[in-house]
């Protein structure tokens, strides 16, 4: 029924356009963010035809005898258009399964996107691995996410902190100036979790630039001095804080949260959604419970980032 495609780069124009039409992708299903680590994963992304019309697209790439969709992005799983129904989603998982099985696949681990990045109802999805593929649950990470028309108010604690950086007279502006919170970034990671942003200055870079619209920084200074930055990744239904991070005395004037204050509240307080991003602790599915507690302070509670797993 489903003519299956692998993707190739002459296919890049068609694989953008569907992108911008289906009911669920976002600009990091864009050929120009997603291969921007192409070098680190061997793409095996697919491209599914129903009667000459494309209908759904997989971001995905192998590891051996795993296809993954996909481990170099937040989420990932089908992206389809508004016309193609439950039953259709159903059929295609399986003659997904046998074109898996034909390339010599033996398992997949299977990203879905998130619901509040979805622009219409688009979970057909989920019901097809389940029913299908027998599908099991392989790992969760615990976002948090504002919903804009039911926002909470803020915690005294972060109502405090933004006082505190208001009464300092910290400004918070748009920035182009990466090489300048990448400092800040990479030196408070290092000290707290002795890592580093998954993303290097070039890349970031990079990708603001094919993306001004969508990949945008703010700082929050103080005389000429950097004390908090903030990388956002803005799409149709939500704002995600991609990258947040404060030097020791932005930390104490609440130089975050006047941030937060300015784009929650203010300049993208018309999308539906905040997001945070997830608090597990490096390597583990466990909770930062110090991180968490910050991002619920601001009015955010609880969103699944799932990875399902089945075997072929």
């Amino acid at each position: 029924m489903f003519e299956i495609r692998r993707y190739v780069s002459e296919h890049e124009s068609e694989w953008n356009r569907f992108v911008v039409q289906s009911k669920n992708g976002t600009f990091l299903f864009n050929r120009s963010y997603m291969d921007y680590h192409r070098d680190r994963f061997n793409d095996h992304s697919l491209m599914f035809y129903l009667d000459g019309r494309l209908c759904a697209l997989m971001p995905a790439h192998e590891e051996g005898e795993i296809f993954c969709t996909h481990r170099g992005l937040t989420y990932g799983g089908l992206v389809m258009d508004s016309k193609t129904t439950a039953a259709q989603t159903v059929i295609l998982f399986k003659e997904l399964n046998d074109y898996l099985r034909n390339h010599g696949f033996r398992q997949v681990l299977y990203k879905c996107v998130p619901w509040i990045y979805h622009q219409m109802a688009a979970e057909e999805d989920l019901y097809a691995i389940s029913r299908v593929c027998d599908a099991r649950l392989a790992s969760r990470d615990l976002g948090t996410a504002i919903v804009q028309r039911n926002a909470i108010r803020w915690e005294r604690i972060r109502r405090r902190a933004l006082k505190r950086a208001q009464e300092a007279g910290v400004v918070v502006a748009r920035s182009n100036d990466y090489a300048g919170f990448w400092d800040v970034l990479n030196g408070n990671l290092a000290q707290k979790y002795n890592s580093r942003p998954v993303h290097t200055l070039q890349e970031i870079e990079l990708l603001s630039s094919r993306f001004p619209k969508n990949i945008v920084l703010y700082l929050a200074q103080k005389d000429g001095e950097i004390l908090a930055g903030m990388v956002l990744y803005v799409s149709s239904q939500v704002v995600r804080a991609q990258y947040s991070s404060a030097s020791p005395l932005g930390k104490q004037l609440g130089a975050i949260d006047i941030i937060y204050d300015q784009v929650i509240n203010h300049d993208y307080r018309e999308l539906p959604y905040f997001e945070f991003g997830t608090s597990a602790l490096s390597n583990t599915n466990a909770i930062n419970e110090s991180l968490i507690f910050q991002k619920e302070g601001f009015g955010g509670r609880g969103l699944c980032f799932d990875t399902y797993q089945w075997e072929l």
